[in-house]
């Protein structure tokens, strides 16, 4: 219903004519690289979920791993925040592995909570060189307090780790040197879309803007993050700078090509007899 409705909302703030006519102009050629950094931002962000199960001692091979990842990317498209291929995989893994449910849930918490500091890290030091100056609050260093966040954002999860899952700390910078990996090719990857979409200026902005809708997009809202992104894209335009038809254009076929791969998932089939040890 919340998905509907802000697609509703979506549609009816922009030129629906504007929209249709930036579509007839895509450059597909740009979408094939675009597919390929997505594609490898989901292998980057699959290995940082298998460092979390090595550190519960459940070790499974990578070619499982990914076709789990794969499993839980399709289950994800149709329940809000994308937490139902999550709650799969727990279950799969604690019925095949008997791994306690608490430990993968805390993997599984984890792992989302790591892409989550990665957007904001990223979020946080590309939006160094913006000029913030608000009509609001005009008098506010925002260079300053930016950089300052910025700084404070691993130390205050590394905290956070070691007060609550103390027991992933092990892996905590290769882990999000994965994050990192894996969101900065999915910013690669909007590049690409964006070139598709002919944009060739302004384009820090809409990255910005796809880091910030990519936060919005994980709350449990909207199925698969659909019209959560794009009522960001629309409303942050006045402040970006940013076209808000072609905006939507670009959220649109970001979702499309996240649909294309999650939905390869639907086909994968997981042998357990031999893919796992338990030490």
């Amino acid at each position: 219903m919340l998905t509907g409705l802000a697609l509703f909302l979506v549609f009816r703030k922009i030129d629906t004519n504007q929209l249709w006519q930036i579509v007839q102009t895509i450059n597909w050629f740009w979408l094939l690289p675009a597919l390929f950094l997505f594609v490898l931002s989901k292998v980057f962000t699959a290995y940082r979920l298998n460092l979390y199960f090595k550190n519960i001692e459940l070790v499974i091979s990578e070619k499982l791993n990914m076709k789990l990842y794969l499993i839980g990317m399709f289950y994800n498209l149709f329940l809000p925040g994308g937490i139902g291929g999550d709650g799969y995989k727990v279950y799969l893994l604690n019925k095949h592995y008997q791994t306690s449910v608490k430990e993968l849930v805390q993997a599984a918490l984890l792992d989302r909570l790591g892409g989550l500091v990665a957007i904001i890290l990223l979020l946080l030091l590309m939006g160094l060189p913006v000029d913030l100056t608000l009509p609001f609050a005009s008098d506010i260093p925002w260079e300053l307090l930016i950089g300052l966040a910025a700084l404070l954002v691993l130390p205050a999860f590394w905290l956070m780790q070691k007060l609550l899952f103390k027991k992933f700390l092990a892996s905590f910078w290769k882990a999000n040197g994965w994050s990192l990996l894996g969101q900065i090719a999915q910013l690669v990857s909007a590049f690409f879309i964006l070139r598709a979409l002919g944009v060739s200026e302004n384009i820090l902005a809409y990255q910005l803007v796809f880091l910030l809708s990519s936060i919005v997009a994980v709350l449990p809202l909207t199925i698969g993050g659909v019209g959560a992104r794009e009522l960001v894209f629309v409303y942050a335009h006045t402040y970006a700078g940013i076209d808000e038809a072609t905006a939507v254009a670009f959220s649109l076929i970001f979702f499309l090509i996240t649909a294309l791969v999650s939905f390869v998932g639907a086909g994968v089939k997981v042998d357990f007899d031999e893919s796992a040890l338990r030490y």
